[in-house]
């Protein structure tokens, strides 16, 4: 896609901290610089979501996510966040398939994981929502 700023970086025409790539994939340093290592895989096809994405895609990006997060490992990293927004009501900001890489150590002080205030919520009648059948 010729607006898309991920396609631009997969070819090459806007630079980046490359990490790792392969045939179907390329992943890079996020330039929010919000957290140390923070790693964007992307499939090199182009799609926006994940419902968008071909399973092909899918697997090659989760993949690549699963060695990337091994070589942290094996840099000191003790654990990783997994994050995909999709869509602009979830926060996706680039509309390209996308998976957040976010290393973390035990001292880190970092945040991640949202912490909602509980609602008064009945978790069957939203399990019978949601397994409705069509």
């Amino acid at each position: 896609m010729d607006n898309c700023i991920f396609c631009k970086i997969i070819k090459g025409k806007i630079p980046s901290y490359k990490i790792y790539e392969n045939e179907f994939t390329y992943a890079f340093l996020d330039i929010s610089k919000d957290c140390y290592g923070h790693t964007l895989v992307i499939p090199k096809k182009h799609s926006k979501n994940i419902l968008d994405t071909d399973l092909l895609y899918i697997n090659e990006v989760f993949k690549s996510v699963q060695t990337i997060c091994r070589h942290y490992k094996t840099l000191g990293f003790e654990g990783f966040n997994i994050l995909n927004n999709n869509n602009s009501c979830a926060e996706q900001s680039v509309d390209h398939f996308h998976i957040h890489i976010i290393p973390r150590k035990s001292n880190d002080d970092l945040k991640i994981f949202p912490t909602l205030k509980e609602q008064n919520l009945d978790l069957s009648e939203i399990q019978k929502f949601l397994f409705k059948k069509s």
